[in-house]
C-alpha cells in the first residue's frame, strides 16, 4: 500500500531566527520511503543531523520576512493494522535491555514517579502482560476527553491526569507516564497518520502522537487516543517525551501563518502533488531549492520551524 505524506509551513519573522524542525519520515522505520523532497522559499542552508534517539533533525536560520518550507514523501506500508499480541509478557526490570532503561524513568513532561501509587491502584491487579498496557489505554480513552486546543506546550502528563482533557499529544504523554509508573518501558512517538479504513474526522489533517511500549521482548505501538489498531502510521520521531521530538523549535519570535499536513493513500504511480492552492511545484523553481524525488535508501534532507505537537 502506498501513502503520500508531508507538510507545508509559512513563517514570518522580523529578524533572523535559528530553528529546528522534525518532519522527515524516519528512513529506518517499518515503512519504506519511495521518494521524498524538500522545498524552501527563499533558499535556506539546511543542516541535517541525528539526535541521540536517531531522529533526523533539520537545523537552519529563518531570514527576516516570510519563509515557506515544504516536505513531501511517498512511502510504502504493509497495509496491515497495528499488531496485537495478547500473549506477550512484560519483561522484568532486571531482564530489560540496557537501552530500554531510560524509558522507565521520569522526564520533563512525564512525572511518572508522581503517578506510581495511582498507577498500581488502577492497574496493579491486571495480568503482567500485554493486557496491562491495554488496560492503561482503555482507562485513558474512557476517562480523558479529547478536546482541540485544550492544552499547550507546557502541559505535562500529570496535568492531563488531573484535568482529564487533552489532545493526542497529551493522551500519549499520559500513556507513557502510567506505563513507566508500572515499570514498563514506554516512549513518546509522533508521525503522519492517514485515515485508512476509518471514517475521517471533521478536522483538518494534522500530525499525530502515540506511544510505544516494550513488551514480549520488543517495542509495539499503542494509541490511547483512538484505542484501536490502525493502518499506516509513518514514524517521524521518538524520544522520552514531547521535548525530544518537538515538531519545531524556534530560538526567537517566529509567527506561524499557515500549516498544512497531508497523509493520504494513493495508487502506485500517482505522483501528482497535493492540492495546496497557489504555491510552487515540487520541481526546481527560480529562487527556491528542491531535493527532487529521491530513491529509497538515499539520505538527502533537512529543515526547521516553531513548536507544535499535533491534534489528530
Amino acid at each position: 500500500m502506498r501513502v503520500r505524506v508531508g507538510c507545508e509551513f509559512i513563517y514570518e519573522t522580523d529578524f533572523p531566527v535559528p530553528m529546528l524542525m522534525l518532519v522527515r519520515a524516519r528512513p529506518d522505520a517499518e515503512h519504506r520511503t519511495v521518494y521524498e523532497s524538500r522545498w524552501t522559499q527563499p533558499e535556506l542552508q539546511i543542516h541535517e543531523y541525528l539526535d541521540s534517539f536517531e531522529n533526523r533533525c533539520w537545523r537552519f536560520v529563518l531570514p527576516p520576512g516570510a519563509t515557506t518550507l515544504r516536505y513531501d514523501a511517498i512511502v510504502d506500508i504493509t497495509g496491515e493494522p497495528d499488531p496485537v499480541v495478547p500473549d506477550a509478557q512484560l519483561v522484568p526490570v532486571e531482564a530489560l535491555p540496557d537501552d530500554a532503561l531510560v524509558f522507565t524513568l521520569p522526564s520533563r513532561y512525564i512525572q511518572s514517579d508522581l503517578l506510581i501509587a495511582d498507577a498500581w491502584r488502577l492497574f496493579g491487579n491486571s495480568p503482567s502482560s500485554w493486557a496491562r498496557i491495554q488496560a492503561v489505554c482503555d482507562w485513558i480513552h474512557q476517562n480523558v476527553e479529547y478536546k482541540t486546543a485544550s492544552s499547550g506546550p507546557e502541559t505535562t502528563a500529570l496535568d492531563v491526569y488531573q484535568g482529564r482533557v487533552g489532545v493526542c499529544r497529551d493522551f500519549a504523554l499520559l500513556g507513557v507516564a502510567l506505563c513507566r509508573a508500572l515499570n514498563i518501558p514506554a516512549r513518546y512517538v509522533f508521525g503522519y497518520f492517514p485515515d485508512i479504513a476509518v471514517e475521517p474526522p471533521d478536522i483538518p489533517m494534522d500530525f499525530h502522537a502515540w506511544f510505544e511500549a516494550f513488551v514480549g521482548g520488543r517495542w509495539y505501538a499503542f494509541d490511547a487516543r483512538h484505542n484501536q489498531p490502525r493502518i499506516g502510521r509513518v514514524l517521524i520521531g521518538r524520544g522520552r517525551d514531547a521535548v525530544d521530538v518537538a515538531l519545531t523549535t524556534a530560538y526567537g519570535s517566529a509567527r506561524l501563518n499557515q500549516m498544512i499536513v497531508w497523509a493520504d493513500e494513493i495508487q502506485e504511480g500517482d505522483e501528482a502533488p497535493p492540492d495546496l492552492g497557489q504555491r510552487p511545484d515540487i520541481s526546481t523553481t527560480a529562487g527556491s531549492t528542491s531535493e527532487g524525488f529521491t530513491p529509497a535508501g538515499a539520505t538527502t534532507l533537512a529543515a526547521g520551524a516553531t513548536v507544535a505537537d499535533g491534534e489528530a
